[in-house]
């Protein structure tokens, strides 16, 4: 298959005599300094079967995401192969953000504490952009560099919002408590805006029963067993 595109931890691939567009999930973790951090912009190191792992997850909760009438980009997966088909769709380089607690960049950029609750939660979205360190994108500045057509900043907004809701509840209900988390969006080629790329630890952050942030290694194998996939 043909890589069209290499990204930190999946590649895109086509299978170019069925145009079949497949996302390659890798062993490789985010992080800095030896860290595991899903929001880090770099890759921290390489753990042998995470990507299988990943990608038991993210089937997980794709279908998870349908069953609550969310509409996403996969369409079946391939453990063994770490192979995940999923619909041809366009994906801007962005990423929307939807935050429960302070945490992370946030406070950085801000000088808050970690752990300040939002009620509502706070949504944010971000280009992706390594060189520039994912800044923060305004719905005009979207529209001006083309990458999202009119009306779809807030249809997009209205999808985070809505995955939060099924992912804050199916993790409470493992006792997991959701602090924040990324997700990608695509549209096809009639404007149908789905969630694309992956649902995995990768994407989010997460306080344990005992009040721990697990790094998204640690934080996999604890869905491993609590789903029992």
């Amino acid at each position: 298959m043909k890589t069209l595109y290499s990204g930190k931890t999946k590649d895109v691939l086509l299978d170019e005599e069925k145009n079949i567009v497949s996302l390659l999930f890798k062993d490789s973790m985010t992080g800095e300094n030896g860290v595991f951090d899903p929001g880090s912009n770099t890759v921290g190191g390489s753990v042998e079967g995470k990507g299988k792992v990943g990608l038991a997850i993210s089937k997980y909760f794709f279908e998870l995401m349908e069953k609550n009438g969310i509409p996403t980009q996969y369409i079946s997966a391939d453990i063994e192969k770490g192979l995940m088909q999923v619909r041809n769709l366009t994906v801007p380089r962005l990423e929307f953000i939807l935050r429960y607690y302070t945490a992370g960049s946030m406070c950085r950029r801000f000088t808050l504490e970690e752990g300040i609750e939002f009620n509502p939660p706070y949504a944010e979205v971000t280009l992706k952009d390594d060189i520039q360190g994912d800044p923060l994108i305004s719905e005009r500045i979207c529209l001006m560099k083309g990458l999202l057509k009119e009306g779809q900043y807030d249809e997009a907004m209205d999808i985070v919002v809505r995955v939060g809701e099924v992912l804050k509840k199916e993790l409470a209900s493992l006792g997991l408590t959701l602090i924040d988390f990324k997700i990608e969006i695509g549209y096809d080629e009639n404007g149908k805006m789905y969630v694309a790329d992956e649902i995995t630890p990768d994407i989010w952050r997460i306080r344990d029963e005992n009040g721990n942030i697990p790094n998204q290694l640690d934080c996999s194998m604890m869905l491993i067993k609590k789903i029992n996939i």
